[in-house]
């Protein structure tokens, strides 16, 4: 019998090693190093076939190769076509990842019963009694879902190859073992090998196949960076389950951008698809309170409308307080540096706490404006007017900077109802016959006079 084959492996970031070590160099974690056995007897392909007959790939100039654009399998979810590029590309290998109980199977198990194309879902972490609860759950009639509970790739294959299924979801990557790898699931060589696997089915019989990945507790695709490589798609479902938001967006797509997100809302039967979400995250109240403020931001390709509150408040303790949720603390103490040097403000002795609403995290720059306008407000205690709304970025100077498709942030305002939206001067604007009021500015002390 041949002697087994072994290396050493990071569990946390996938380095390979020849000997055992306490630390791995690649990524200074210690004793995440492990052995695994990655050669056993001689493997076949997935379907056995007959490599001599297969024809060899032969080189084509630029000029003659088909640029016709590929036809796409519509998932009958608009938000994840949005996220995808258009739907799903036949021979693609898509992976989502996401926190535990974020609702990756729901998603999926959703999209699955919706597709119009036979599908099957293969799970290793659900019966397929608990499946069937979940999908009465969810309230989808459809006669085109195939659900299978197996882990072994090679009896997934058998099936795959008696069926015939236009899609497969994977449920999850690191619930799979093939015969050909001694260690166990979930570990490196398990999901390299079982990936390959499923690469080579899927591009050889143009079936797209959908995976789920487990994730660390830094938030990055469990297993070895190399997954992520090998894939065609990756996409992230985020949000807090404290909220009803879910964000889809795509970290890596070679069909299309990845500027593009969804959002979704989590119901008792389901997810439900957020078409218009600025009307969900600026909350609806009839009363006039100082400290909140409207921001015109963009989340991908997106305009979102979103609610930035602030609270000022004198300070109990020797140092004041800086906290912020939802927005990058070190800005908030850039902005209130600007406001105490260039306006006047002294907020050196406040306590200053920020929240952008919808429990959203936004990076946008655009939103300095809408932050700076709630902590005058709140600091102030005066009010500003509902139908306010604010994009542009604040520089070091005063200066109130233009911001990318400002036109495009200025039509989602004028959608919603907003009458007056503010503005840097210095953004080239070509809209005409607008309803919304565009009130240019250049410093911040004509903010101030503005608004206070």
């Amino acid at each position: 019998m041949a002697k087994l084959k072994t290396t050493f492996f990071c569990q946390n970031c996938g380095s390979q090693y020849s000997k055992w070590q306490g630390q791995c160099t690649a990524c200074k974690e210690w004793n995440t190093i492990t052995e695994e056995v990655i050669q056993k007897p001689e493997k076949s392909d997935w379907k056995t076939p007959d490599s001599s007959a297969k024809r060899s790939s032969k080189p084509l100039l630029i000029n003659e190769i088909d640029a016709s654009k590929e036809a796409r399998l519509d998932t009958q979810d608009d938000e994840f076509n949005r996220v995808l590029g258009g739907g799903l590309v036949p021979g693609s290998l898509t992976l989502l990842g996401g926190e535990p109980g974020i609702g990756k199977s729901t998603l999926l198990l959703q999209i699955s019963l919706k597709l119009p194309y036979k599908t099957l879902y293969v799970s290793g972490e659900e019966s397929q009694k608990q499946i069937k609860m979940r999908a009465e759950r969810i309230n989808a009639n459809t006669s085109n879902c195939y659900i299978l509970t197996e882990t072994k790739t090679q009896n997934i294959f058998k099936q795959i190859e008696s069926l015939e299924p236009d899609i497969v979801v994977i449920d999850s990557i690191q619930t799979l073992h093939s015969d050909y790898i001694e260690s166990s699931s979930g570990s490196i060589s398990q999901i390299k090998e079982c990936t390959t696997e499923l690469i080579k089915f899927a591009k050889e019989t143009a079936t797209p196949v959908i995976l789920i990945g487990h994730i660390t507790k830094d938030g990055n695709i469990a297993g070895p960076k190399i997954l992520e490589h090998m894939v065609d798609t990756v996409l992230q479902f985020e949000g807090d389950r404290n909220h009803v938001f879910r964000i889809l967006r795509a970290n890596k797509n070679r069909f299309g951008s990845t500027n593009e997100l969804g959002i979704y809302e989590m119901q008792g039967s389901g997810l439900r698809e957020v078409s218009n979400p600025s009307e969900l995250l600026i909350s609806q109240k009839d009363d006039d309170l100082s400290g909140n403020a409207i921001a015109a931001t963009l989340e991908g390709m997106r305009p979102l409308m979103i609610e930035v509150q602030a609270l000022v408040s004198t300070a109990v303790y020797g140092t004041p307080q800086r906290s912020a949720t939802g927005f990058n603390a070190k800005r908030l103490n850039m902005l209130l540096a600007v406001l105490e040097k260039r306006a006047g403000f002294r907020l050196g002795a406040k306590d200053v706490f920020l929240n952008i609403t919808g429990g959203i995290t936004v990076d946008d720059p655009a939103i300095d404006l809408a932050v700076v306008a709630a902590i005058l407000s709140s600091n102030e205690d005066v009010s500003l007017q509902k139908d306010f709304c604010f994009a542009a970025e604040i520089g070091l100077s005063g200066e109130v900077r233009p911001v990318q498709r400002v036109e495009q942030r200025i039509l989602e305002a004028e959608k919603l109802g907003f009458a007056t939206i503010f503005v840097s001067k210095y953004n080239k604007i070509s809209l005409k016959n607008t309803q919304i009021k565009i009130q240019l500015i250049s410093k911040i002390e004509d903010v101030v006079d503005l608004i206070i």
